[in-house]
């Protein structure tokens, strides 16, 4: 069994003039990553495998956890089924893995792994996905959502 725990980067700025890949964190997206991250580190995280953007580094950053973290650059503009085949190149020895990205692709990915119909995925949200197998597996319906966080 692992557990795949699906987080929307957190709350950014908009700041005219800064390129979309370049965006911070606003001061409720730091406190907001920070209160995931406490929550997040119950499920001891084995990797957390991130966008290169800066808010999602930052996020990622700012959850405190021991895990070590890769930063992707693919995850920044994919789609759900090119971080479908991410997820399938993860190692067999990554237990429970945080992948942190952006919307729309984060929230598809929720929904498409475990069929629920996640209403709304906003600026820090995540869910917790068990899958019956390997990484290597890993596919449209093969998830089953156990639970859902919005800060």
């Amino acid at each position: 069994m692992k557990t795949l725990i699906v987080l929307r980067h957190a709350k950014a700025e908009h700041t005219p003039g800064v390129l979309d890949f370049e965006r911070g964190l606003t001061n409720r997206g730091q406190r907001n990553a920070r209160e995931a991250g406490e929550l997040i580190g119950r499920l001891e995280p084995d990797l957390i495998l991130s966008s290169s953007s800066k808010r999602t580094r930052q996020t990622a950053e700012l959850l405190g956890l021991p895990a070590p973290l890769e930063l992707e650059r693919d995850i920044y503009e994919a789609y759900a089924d090119e971080l479908l085949v991410l997820l399938r190149q993860v190692g067999p020895d990554v237990g429970t893995l945080v992948l942190v990205g952006h919307n729309p692709s984060v929230h598809e990915l929720v929904i498409g792994l475990t069929g629920h119909q996640v209403e709304t995925f906003p600026p820090g949200a995540y869910a917790v996905i068990e899958l019956p197998g390997p990484w290597a597996e890993v596919d449209s319906g093969t998830g089953t959502l156990v639970d859902t966080h919005r800060p």
